[in-house]
């Protein structure tokens, strides 16, 4: 394994005469304290009332601090499905089985909704993860309601349904068993091969129209996929999914997503080419969003693992945001704006042509529809 280099005087030196010069004077968490996060800090969420600060009291310390080890905390859910209106999003309604992401993307858009919860939107939104226990039971109940109208569900769209603790909980699996169950369409987005456990299921739903897939691929470099998404599946695992789940007959898409300028956007190409060759229909890409903390946590990311190409990328991404570092007018947040913006656009439409990916995937069936039984609360008479 490297080891970890700090970055160089001459880095900070440049740094400090950049817009970013507050990122030059932070202090990272130990690296040996986060082996296997993305975040490099764990700054209290901002609606706290006490914030924290590590600083040098000049004591050391008589032993080594602790590791961020991963906790689980239960709960409840009063309901499962949570619907959206934005213009820009392909989906109405979605389904998410746990709070936080132990994948560990430091440009996940999800992050600042751990903030709610009283976390920090770093390193606690990978190692603090919620587990909603009564998914299954919830998803029945609002399915079996009368007034239930059927529109497809999307999965993975704030936190990865597939990661490390599905293995254990098994909530996705259980949520798709009540798909199959009812025929009710549904879409999911992920970056685990841990999907192909399911492939019994989504087969089944494949043959009914009622099933689509898309796996997230930001990089063909195994050494880059790990710095950028710590505890997510090789890029290896992820074209082996897309080629089991399409053998399959399961409609399956490539998301290049994100394009982080100077970091991975070289390799667009590269993706769907090797996604084309594993059986993927289509494709889309989404260019790097930094809402609220993922700002500074993306930051510190730089900093530890590219210290040389901070102002470089900063750069380029406040090119694509009108000088700002996040723009979040609906229609712009995804494609970003500008010369950058529209020399990555074109590639992707060039090689999305190329590789035969432009087509959408079929749209799904809401007419198979059958509601789920309910057991009934009330004890008969007779």
């Amino acid at each position: 394994m490297a080891l970890y280099q700090a970055p160089s005087f001459e880095a900070l030196e440049k740094l400090s005469r950049s817009r970013d010069a507050d990122l030059a004077r932070r202090e990272l968490l130990d690296p040996d304290r986060i082996r296997g996060r993305g975040a490099q800090s764990n700054i209290s969420g901002r609606f706290e009332k006490q914030t924290r600060e590590r600083f040098d009291d000049g004591w050391d310390n008589v032993e080594p601090l602790s590791i961020f080890e991963t906790v689980e905390h239960v709960e409840r859910a009063k309901t499962i499905i949570t619907t959206n209106d934005s213009p820009d999003i392909g989906f109405e309604r979605s389904i998410n089985a746990y709070r936080g992401c132990e994948h560990g993307c430091s440009y996940c858009f999800a992050r600042p909704t751990h903030a709610f919860l009283g976390h920090s939107a770093g390193v606690e939104f990978e190692r603090d993860i919620y587990v909603k226990v009564n998914a299954v039971e919830a998803l029945r109940a609002e399915l079996g309601a009368k007034s239930y109208k059927v529109k497809p569900i999307a999965m993975g769209t704030n936190t990865d349904p597939y990661q490390p603790a599905e293995r254990k909980h098994k909530l996705t699996r259980g949520i798709l068993e009540v798909m199959l169950e009812t025929r009710h369409p549904v879409m999911i987005t992920t970056k685990s091969a841990l999907i192909i456990r399911d492939l019994d299921l989504l087969s089944e739903l494949a043959k009914l129209g009622l099933v689509k897939v898309a796996i997230s691929m930001t990089s063909m470099d195994h050494k880059l996929s790990r710095k950028m998404e710590p505890r997510a599946s090789s890029p290896a695992k992820r074209l082996e999914a897309i080629r089991l789940l399409s053998e399959a007959g399961v409609p399956t898409a490539v998301f290049a997503s994100p394009m982080i300028p100077a970091i991975n956007d070289m390799e667009l190409e590269r993706i769907l080419d090797a996604a084309k060759a594993q059986g993927a229909l289509s494709a889309s890409m989404i260019l790097l969003r930094l809402p609220g903390e993922v700002r500074d946590i993306f930051r510190e990311w730089l900093l530890r693992h590219f210290p040389d190409r901070v102002r470089h990328v900063l750069t380029l991404v406040r090119d694509t945001r009108g000088g700002k570092d996040y723009d979040s007018r609906w229609g712009v947040r995804m494609t970003g704006e500008g010369p950058y913006a529209t020399l990555l656009r074109q590639r992707f439409d060039k090689a999305r042509e190329r590789y035969e990916l432009d087509a959408k995937l079929p749209s799904l069936r809401n007419d198979l529809f059958v509601a789920p039984r309910l057991e009934e609360r009330q004890m008969s008479l007779f």
